[in-house]
Formats: C-alpha cells, sequence, structure tokens
C-alpha cells in the first residue's frame, strides 16, 4: 500500500511518496508549516504546493491518490488541532486514510531500531522545543510545547530572543559585557545591536532570518564568552527536565530507554551543549541512553505511515536503507 509521508516544521516541510514495496519515489522540500499565524487552510494551501511537487516528482500526473497519508506536523500540539489538521487533510483527499501527529513523533519513530517495541522519548530542539514519549501499550507522554505560556524555554528561536537581550544589555550599558553584542549584529553586516534591533523591528532584516542567530551563540560560547555559554547550560538543563519528566510519567526511569534527540539544535552536535545534555541526564535518569537521530525526520512519517498499513519488514527495512 503506497504512502505518503510529511513532516512539516516551523522551518521547512519535506513530503516522501512511498510506493508499496518501501521505495521512496518522489520527494519534494517546501516552507515552513505555521498555522497559528497564517490559518489551518492557508498553511495547508503551502503544504500542498510540497505534496504536488512530490507527487509529479514521482513521475505522476493527476490529483495525489495514496492509500495512507501520515502527517507530522508542527503546531498539532492540542487534541482540538490535531483534529483540525486531519479534518483540513482529510479533505485534500489524498489518501483513504489520514493520520496527523505532532512532528515530535516523526524524531522518536526515525530514532527507534527496526523491529524495536515504541519505547522510548524524543526531545526535539529545532525552531522551537519539545517533547514525547511512548510505550508499547499505547501510553505517551505529552507537553503542550506553547512557549512561554505553557512552560517552555529555549529551541533556535528562543536562544535567538536571550542572545539579543544580553546583546542589547551589553550594548547600552544596563548589562554586563558580552562578546555577543559584536557577533550578531556582525552576522547581518550591521554595526552594532541598535541597527539590529531597528532592522528586526522594521524587517528590513525578515523575522524568520532571527533564526540565522542561534548557531552564532553557540560559536560565541565555544570561544568562551560566560555569557553565551550559560545560556548554553541552560539549554541542555531544559531538555533533559523534558525528557526526564517524559520518561517518569511513562514509569521509565528504571528501565534502559532510548533519549531520542534531534532537531537542528540538537542535531548539530554543540560540544558543550551535547556534553550536557549526557552528563545531566545520567545524573537524573542513568538508565535513559541518548541517541542524536540523524536521519530526516521525514523518514519517521514514512514508518509512522508503514505501522499504520501493516508493511512487512522487508518493507520497512528497504525505506530505512534509503535514508541511511
Amino acid at each position: 500500500m503506497s504512502v505518503l509521508a510529511i513532516d512539516a516544521g516551523n522551518s521547512k516541510t519535506d513530503a516522501a511518496l512511498i510506493g508499496p514495496d518501501g521505495t521512496v519515489l518522489g520527494t519534494a522540500r517546501g516552507g515552513g508549516f505555521r498555522p497559528p499565524a497564517v490559518g489551518v487552510e492557508t498553511a495547508v494551501d503551502a503544504l500542498a504546493d510540497t505534496v504536488v511537487r512530490a507527487w509529479k516528482a514521482a513521475g505522476n500526473t493527476g490529483p495525489v491518490a495514496v492509500d495512507h497519508v501520515s502527517a507530522c506536523l508542527a503546531n498539532a500540539d492540542l487534541p482540538v488541532e490535531e483534529r483540525q489538521l486531519a479534518q483540513a487533510l482529510t479533505a485534500r483527499g489524498w489518501g483513504g486514510t489520514v493520520k496527523v501527529y505532532n512532528d515530535t513523533f516523526a524524531i522518536l519513530r526515525a530514532g527507534l531500531p527496526s523491529g524495536a517495541e515504541p519505547r522510548g522519548v524524543a526531545v526535539v530542539c529545532g525552531a522551537g522545543i519539545n517533547c514525547v514519549g511512548m510505550t508499547p501499550d499505547g501510553r505517551t507522554a505529552r507537553f503542550p510545547a506553547l512557549g512561554k505560556i505553557s512552560g517552555d524555554w529555549g529551541g533556535g528561536g528562543g536562544l535567538a530572543e536571550e542572545a539579543l537581550w544580553f546583546a542589547a544589555r551589553a550594548e547600552d550599558g544596563r548589562g554586563g559585557p558580552t562578546a555577543l553584542a559584536r557577533a550578531l549584529p556582525e552576522h547581518f553586516g550591521l554595526p552594532s545591536v541598535y541597527a539590529l534591533i531597528e532592522a528586526l523591528h522594521l524587517e528590513h532584516v525578515a523575522p524568520a532570518r532571527r533564526h540565522e542567530l542561534a548557531p552564532v551563540l553557540f560559536a560565541v560560547a565555544a570561544a568562551g564568552d560566560p555569557v553565551a555559554r550559560s545560556l548554553v547550560d541552560r539549554q541542555a538543563e531544559e531538555i533533559v527536565a523534558l525528557a526526564a519528566v517524559a520518561l517518569e510519567r511513562l514509569d521509565l526511569l528504571d528501565e534502559e530507554t532510548p533519549v531520542l534527540l534531534g532537531g537542528s539544535v540538537l542535531a548539530a552536535r554543540h560540544p558543550q551543549l551535547d556534553d550536557g545534555v549526557r552528563t545531566l541526564l545520567a545524573a537524573r535518569a542513568p538508565k535513559a541512553v541518548p541517541l542524536v537521530v540523524a536521519a530526516s525526520p521525514v523518514l519517521g512519517a514514512g514508518l509512522l505511515g508503514l505501522d499504520a498499513v501493516g508493511a512487512s519488514p522487508e518493507v520497512f527495512a528497504r525505506l530505512r536503507g534509503q535514508y541511511a
């Protein structure tokens, strides 16, 4: 049975058409998926463009038609949002059946070994931050992941905001010195933090480009800046707090359990962040096994789709082999 796999994050969308034997027949990449900002129908319209391009890349003509649609979507954080998005995708008529998951489940499914029971926790730290966990009996652990109003901190966007806050105060004298005050505006070819603030406020620098400041923060931290290093340390603490709480909710603290780490911030393997996560996790959840998921999250969406259609082990293996 054919599967349309979709992984739609805040910054990019990947779609893959998977044949009945597990072969990837066509793929396409599009922009971010942000229903809260543009509305469900507008977001799905943009998603549709990516889906159609994947369909045509497989050599197809006519309307998209598959057996099952497996969509792992950013901003599907609440049950009501999952229902709304599932209804919107079903209305497109792309597949006989449709299942919508939060995009964090794509990291979780992609990172679990072939043939393994669905037991583990995944933390995604990309543009935002989120965590999910699941057990073979169907129990899950989830967080609203709606930003500061739901207790979240960090991710690429959050780190950029914090870096800008410290840089602004360093430049105008309200805070202590930090190399961020020089490095952040230099990234955009600007002479000062004030100039950067003005460019961001007036959108001479597109809002989406704020995420570019997270790698700058990590570079400044690697050079030894105390303020930048403190932000990286706090990010490690937040990642471990999410993972440990999810493990505790699922009664997995006393079992050897994979903690799968994904998203652009974690996949970059910044030494300070990577070491911090592993050290803190070992102290709080000694039996947890941290693993960075390097595979494309759309693989996870595809595997969830194969789960739904009852594919054979050979089909799973063939799909995984194409994303090795």
